[in-house]
């Protein structure tokens, strides 16, 4: 009885020692994958697409500018509700360029 139970363990342990390697395969695909896709994302369409127009890249970019300078804001917004409510969320050593930050958005806002 012992001897069938530590060939099953072993057969077990085979088993998941293929279905591991299986699974370290996959994941490596996926990362290379992965680092294409954002390497695509960042050097924008191959010479198979369509040159985009000056004006259309130019939209783009706007639109994503005004994506990030929202996140921003969002960030900064709730960078001071943590410092106003004293969380440790921001030390000591941030707070400073926080309040950089924070002079800069209220300034920016007051020129529009």
């Amino acid at each position: 009885e012992a001897l069938r139970q530590r060939e099953e363990r072993e057969w077990h342990n085979a088993r998941l020692r293929q279905e591991n390697a299986r699974l370290r395969l996959e994941n490596r695909r996926l990362r290379r994958e992965n680092r294409c896709l954002f390497r695509q994302a960042l050097l924008g369409p191959g010479p198979d697409k369509r040159p985009t127009e000056p004006g259309e890249e130019a939209e783009a970019l706007r639109a994503q500018l005004g994506r990030l300078q929202e996140k921003h804001r969002r960030a900064l917004r709730h960078l001071r509700r943590c410092s106003a409510a004293g969380r440790p969320d921001v030390s000591a050593a941030e707070d400073g360029e926080l309040d950089e930050l924070l002079l800069e958005e209220d300034e920016q806002s007051l020129d529009k």
